[in-house]
């Protein structure tokens, strides 16, 4: 059996790791132009009257930044099998039930609440829109202009890199393609990704910040049952342990006999 070529492994590891930096950056990097020519455009547009527009800017979006709640568990997952080639079998089973049932719990409740908040945000924005006309300015002046083209570059560039990782990861071991979670979870990280450009590009440029929330309300969901996966999978790990750990202490404890 080929065994596993760590520099690949390694690749793989630091693409993954650069997915979620990048993804987690988002906002820094997105938004904050002004927006007012746009809005002054728009408001023209829908007969609507403004003398002037000051300190409007766009929005940095959440789709992007909700990409790192799914690609984080592959970082994880990545990361415990890096684990697993320093630390010894006994102690890297017992480590790896614990720390996946507290991640995947962390995980949920993060989700849960950022969730939340889109679900807030996303009733808002729609409740602006439709309230014409001063609803709709107060919509355009916050929400209207969404960095469309820097967002497609964020994106082009995190498929790069999770390109990069996907084929790392095949080139460090060919028998990682027969780990059917693994498999999936990194199709559910492409399918997220292009779902998250495709919504981007496909409304008109006033109501892609809707769209942008909708699509992170989603990414939430998916990274909450991948969670509950996690959570389900960590069970029989942690029971393992606790048998063993149980057997060990109990022929410690048991008393010698002598002939």
């Amino acid at each position: 059996m080929a065994r596993l070529r760590i520099p690949f492994f390694v690749i793989s590891l630091v693409a993954i790791g650069l997915v979620v930096l990048v993804e987690l950056g988002s906002p820094l990097l997105l938004g904050g132009r002004s927006a007012a020519g746009g809005l002054l455009q728009e408001a023209a547009r829908r007969d609507l009257e403004l003398s002037e527009v000051s300190g409007v800017s766009e929005p940095p979006g959440r789709a992007i930044g909700y990409l790192a709640l799914v690609d984080v568990i592959l970082l994880y997952s990545i990361a415990l099998m890096a684990v697993g080639l320093v630390v010894p079998d006994r102690l890297h089973g017992r480590l790896q039930g614990i720390l996946t049932l507290v991640g995947s719990i962390v995980l949920i409740l993060v989700a849960i609440v950022l969730l939340l908040i889109t679900i807030v945000e996303l009733s808002i924005m729609v409740s602006l829109f439709l309230a014409t006309p001063f609803g709709t300015i107060a919509y355009l002046a916050v929400w209207g202009y969404f960095p469309r083209s820097d967002a497609s570059i964020v994106l082009s560039l995190l498929m790069a890199l999770k390109l990069i990782f996907a084929l790392a990861l095949v080139l460090a071991h060919q028998r990682f393609l027969q780990n059917k979670g693994l498999v999936l979870l990194v199709l559910t990280s492409f399918l997220c990704n292009v779902i998250v450009a495709f919504l981007h590009g496909f409304v008109p440029i006033v109501v892609v910040s809707i769209v942008d929330d909708l699509a992170a309300a989603v990414l939430a969901v998916v990274a909450i049952v991948w969670a509950l996966v996690l959570l389900i999978g960590s069970i029989p790990a942690i029971v393992k342990a606790a048998r063993v750990t149980l057997a060990t202490v109990s022929s410690a404890s048991a008393p010698t006999t002598r002939s």
